[in-house]
């Protein structure tokens, strides 16, 4: 008997508080209903997010802070995708004679989920260039590359590592 009644006063209230739990978590992800219109501002505006990636060239990343934000991974596949299209490496190599000091830039693409793309270029010491770029609602830092030594007059070209910081314009 004492049993019983211990399982009514434990069981029960735990079983009522997972329900509830359960219902909440429920309610809140997916409601299909429109309850002041509260879920549509929610999906129209991203969680904030920043994330660093590393490329080389020819390389590509699926930008996919939709799955930090608490998003299914099925949203990855409508993630956009960035390419390291191209190192433009013009300055002045090591032991060579030259009339200018030169710079180094890189070409990116962003290619969104519907086909578009769009391209920008990055460069911390380019002429009118800038180390940021903002596309389709994402902003674009480049936070460093390596080699950062110029290559020597007869190398070939370095296997460039290219530090790209990519965050929403809702991120600080």
């Amino acid at each position: 008997m004492k049993t019983t009644i211990l399982r009514q006063f434990i069981v029960l209230p735990m079983l009522a508080a997972v329900m509830a739990a359960l219902h909440a978590c429920g309610s809140t992800g997916g409601n299909s209903g429109n309850s002041g219109g509260n879920n549509a501002s929610r999906s129209a505006t991203p969680a904030p997010f920043s994330q660093t990636y590393v490329l080389r060239q020819g390389g590509s990343v699926v930008i996919t802070p939709a799955i930090a934000a608490g998003r299914s991974a099925s949203m990855a596949s409508a993630a956009p995708v960035v390419r390291l299209e191209r190192v433009n490496d013009s300055r002045c190599r090591t032991g060579a004679v030259c009339v200018w000091a030169g710079y180094i830039s890189f070409s990116f693409t962003v290619q969104q989920p519907d086909g578009s793309a769009s391209n920008f270029v990055l460069s911390d010491n380019m002429p009118n260039g800038s180390p940021n770029a903002t596309r389709d609602g994402l902003n674009f830092a480049l936070t460093g590359f390596t080699p950062q030594q110029v290559p020597g007059k007869n190398d070939s070209a370095p296997d460039y590592q290219v530090s790209l910081k990519v965050s929403n314009i809702n991120s600080p």
